[in-house]
């Protein structure tokens, strides 16, 4: 597949990193500023062009002409919109894709169409971002959280505790300690080495297990390696922009929220906007301010502003101070990092979110959602089972004959509107949604090779 990606940014840098991992594709960068495009080739075998990606005679150097997809992530909404534009009406490239961040287009869909604004899928970082900050509030004590299934199942990822009833057994014992509820622990990461999970693998303290279930079982799924935390009741967010008030408008009718915003002017609109939240005019790195707030009192501080050090600053602040979860948005890879080896719970990614929504446009064959967990180094994925026992390498087969690759687990299926936890002994059948996780994202290919149907199906 040819790719033309616009915009070097970290999610345009990100994108050409995975993409450019997949022998199947080729990618090619376009962007304004020669030395990011230079530190990408320097380390991933791509193409690069100079420029801005809607000028016609850049989009033609870069291949626009025979290309399948466009990804349009550069800074500007209306760069993007502008280049699916001249790259519809001059090329006809048939897939194109665009960040919109401002709601106003987005309330719009009939602009987004091929005799308007042809854009076939429109991302949305900050909306992402704040969905699934709103999922992780509804699961205290949760690293990540990912819904497949339309909403039915659920991926979530637990540090096993000391005291977990499930932490220094076997996971054959899981059957046992949950006798009316079904769950499959999908991969285990032990001090950032993958485990594939069989029956006798031992959990043991520390281990970042990722469990799958229903939606609704999740909270007694969660009691098995880890004490309960009580819900969450008060938060206070630092940052008042796009997903600061679009996170407190979300969670002021079931959480005591308060908002602080560094910009006064955007402080009032906010107070007059929201409902219930208390805004503040400050900042999040002001320890007079958060003691005056009751800091200790607040179980969650997020810290949701654009600048990465000023988040890792106030959520370290935040928590030195008595807040019982710090959580910060970071778009630097290497501050990620860092971060899961401090004081601060949870480091959230607007990029890495964003990736697994783009990444589900691209995939091969009935591929309904991708997820990227582990900060990119492994993937979640729910995809569709097509044909019959001769057309297909998975219909009709138990789940212990199929050819699965290394570190590939099959963790549920959904049929019809019914959730089945996979075992061994499952047999798959057409339609079904099977939701895989794959600790190896070079083999995510493999995987779906092994969904293709073959000749005489249709």
């Amino acid at each position: 597949m040819k790719i033309i990606i616009l915009g070097a940014g970290q999610v345009g840098s990100s994108l050409a990193t995975v993409l450019s991992t997949e022998a199947r594709h080729s990618v090619t960068v376009v962007d304004t500023d020669n030395a990011s495009l230079n530190r990408l080739q320097e380390r991933l075998d791509i193409r690069t062009v100079q420029g801005a990606g809607a000028n016609p005679a850049i989009l033609d150097a870069a291949g626009a002409a025979d290309a399948d997809v466009l990804i349009a992530v550069t800074g500007s909404d209306e760069s993007n919109m502008l280049a699916c534009r001249v790259a519809w009406t001059l090329f006809r490239t048939p897939t194109k894709i665009a960040r919109v961040r401002t709601p106003e287009f987005q309330d719009h869909p009939a602009l987004f169409d091929n005799n308007a604004i042809p854009v076939d899928f429109l991302i949305n970082p900050e909306r992402l971002i704040k969905d699934y900050i709103v999922r992780l509030m509804e699961h205290p004590g949760a690293l990540q959280v990912r819904d497949f299934a339309d909403g039915k199942a659920r991926l979530i990822a637990l540090r096993a505790e000391a005291d977990g009833p499930l932490t220094g057994q076997p996971i054959r014992h899981l059957s046992s300690l949950l006798p009316n509820t079904q769950a499959r622990v999908a991969a285990i990461f032990r001090r950032d080495t993958p485990l594939h999970p069989g029956g006798d693998t031992v959990i043991e303290e520390g281990d970042e297990v990722f469990f799958l279930a229903r939606t609704e079982d999740m909270r007694e799924v969660m009691s098995v390696v880890r004490r309960l935390e009580h819900p969450y009741r008060r938060i206070m967010i630092a940052g008042g922009g796009n997903i600061g008030g679009a996170l407190a408008a979300a969670l002021e009718d079931r959480f005591s929220v308060k908002l602080i915003s560094n910009n006064p002017e955007k402080a009032r609109a906010l107070a007059a906007a929201l409902d219930r939240t208390i805004v503040l005019s400050g900042s999040g790195t002001d320890s007079a301010l958060l003691i005056e707030e009751n800091i200790e009192d607040m179980d969650v501080f997020l810290a949701l502003t654009n600048d990465d050090e000023d988040n890792i600053l106030s959520a370290m602040l935040a928590k030195r101070l008595g807040a019982r979860k710090a959580m910060c948005i970071v778009n630097r890879r290497e501050y990620v990092d860092l971060i899961h080896m401090g004081s601060i719970d949870i480091a959230l990614s607007p990029h890495n979110i964003t990736i697994g929504h783009l990444v589900t446009r691209l995939r091969r064959g009935d591929v309904v959602s991708v997820h990227s967990l582990r900060r990119g180094a492994a993937e979640a994925m729910e995809i569709i089972a097509r044909g019959d026992k001769n057309t297909s390498q998975v219909v009709g087969r138990r789940i212990d004959e199929l050819a699965l690759p290394p570190g590939t687990t099959i963790g549920a299926l959904l049929r019809a509107d019914t959730v089945l936890i996979a075992h061994h002994d499952t047999v798959i059948e057409t339609d079904d949604h099977v939701i895989l996780f794959v600790t190896d994202k070079r083999l995510v290919g493999a995987i779906e090779q092994l969904f293709v149907v073959r000749f005489g199906f249709f």
